[in-house]
């Protein structure tokens, strides 16, 4: 890497060197997915050849720098500022440099790792330094469906919101670990990328598989090989939390039956196998076989919702959503009638649901 070439392009700029400052090749920075550089550190990207090149290199920006964001193209002692956005136009040499300056403190995962060591540290929070795997739980469990709610409202905000609260709960776990040299956000980071790469190999490798059915059926192989080589009994389906909402659980189970061919050949079975649930609860003598019974109709239904595509869980709650907001609209039909709902009649509460089906509720 030619230094005289940094030093020459700060020279350009007017700027002093800064005191942390990331240097790439533009032909192994544009084969990237997401930039291989923390954005709270200004970058240089050296040897912007072509319009081509400068193209790509703004493609692998984006994925984490904003439109918007001031750049700076030097070449021959001359500089051009423009936003990321407008990268690719004009005219590139090898000798072109692209200048990044920072998005600023805090927008990178080591910053936010520092802050939250620091909260851990002798002058950090009370609160913070006496917090445990255990007494955390319920943060970690809270955090999760608080995030789960936004994906279901659609909230891209409140996504965002929520997204960053459950990263506080795993990074603030890991620093926990990392004290107690149980392991390191190091060693989470490095596991999950060797699962990932080891269990892609139709992306990674020269795997070639047919299809979505194809891929989790070779995941399912290779996580039974995983199985295979450890020292425990467990099963396939023993990796499916306890802790999970039903309708997710018999899902999760369902699904990975089905990727070693436990599954019914058509969907007319599952249809076929809630009649029969449906006339055994017909002749349920008593409370037990009921229940029993229940549980076998909701456990088919389940399966209904996978051969559809669609996941219990979430179809279960959307149908919870709209029966709140269409009771809500009957109670305040009631109310506004200067009625209450015990006095009304099943025929009179029927017909403001009606009206609030036909108001889209």
């Amino acid at each position: 890497m030619d230094l005289s070439l940094v030093t020459s392009t700060f020279d350009t700029l007017r700027l002093p060197p800064p005191s942390k400052l990331t240097l790439l090749d533009a032909q192994e920075f544009s084969s990237a997915h997401f930039p291989p550089t923390p954005p709270d550190v200004d970058t240089l990207i050296l040897g912007i050849d072509s319009h081509e090149l400068a193209t790509q290199v703004r493609t692998v920006l984006q994925a984490n720098y904003p439109n918007e964001h001031g750049i700076f193209l030097v070449d021959d002692g001359k500089k051009k500022e423009e936003r990321l956005e407008a990268l690719g136009s004009g005219d590139y040499s090898f000798s072109t440099c692209l200048y990044i300056p920072s998005l600023g403190k805090g927008t990178s995962f080591e910053a936010f790792a520092e802050i939250v060591a620091h909260l851990r540290a002798p002058d950090g929070c009370p609160w913070d330094k006496e917090q445990t795997h255990q007494t955390l739980r319920k943060h970690l469990l809270e955090e999760s469906y608080e995030a789960l709610s936004a994906i279901d409202a659609n909230d891209a905000a409140g996504m965002r919101e929520e997204f960053g609260d459950l990263l506080l709960q795993i990074v603030l776990n890991a620093q926990i670990a990392s004290e107690t040299k149980n392991f390191s956000m190091r060693e989470i980071v490095h596991g999950i990328y060797d699962k990932i790469v080891r269990r892609h190999p139709h992306v990674f490798g020269d795997v070639k598989l047919d299809g979505v059915d194809g891929v989790l059926q070779n995941w399912e192989k290779l996580k039974e090989k995983e199985r295979g080589g450890k020292k425990d009994d467990k099963g396939l389906l023993d990796g499916v939390p306890s802790i999970l909402p039903a309708l997710n659980q018999a899902q999760e189970y369902q699904d990975r039956a089905a990727r070693v061919g436990f599954d019914w050949p058509e969907i007319e079975g599952v249809l076929d196998k809630i009649r029969e649930e449906i006339e055994e609860i017909k002749q349920a003598q008593n409370i037990e076989e009921v229940t029993s019974e229940l549980g076998d109709l909701f456990f088919v239904l389940v399966n209904l919702a996978r051969w559809r595509k669609v996941d219990a869980e979430s179809a279960l709650r959307e149908a919870n959503f709209k029966f709140k907001k269409r009771f809500g609209y009957v109670e305040k039909s009631a109310k506004n009638q200067g009625r209450n709902l015990s006095d009304m009649t099943l025929e009179e509460m029927d017909a403001f649901w009606i009206e609030a089906k036909k108001l889209g509720l």
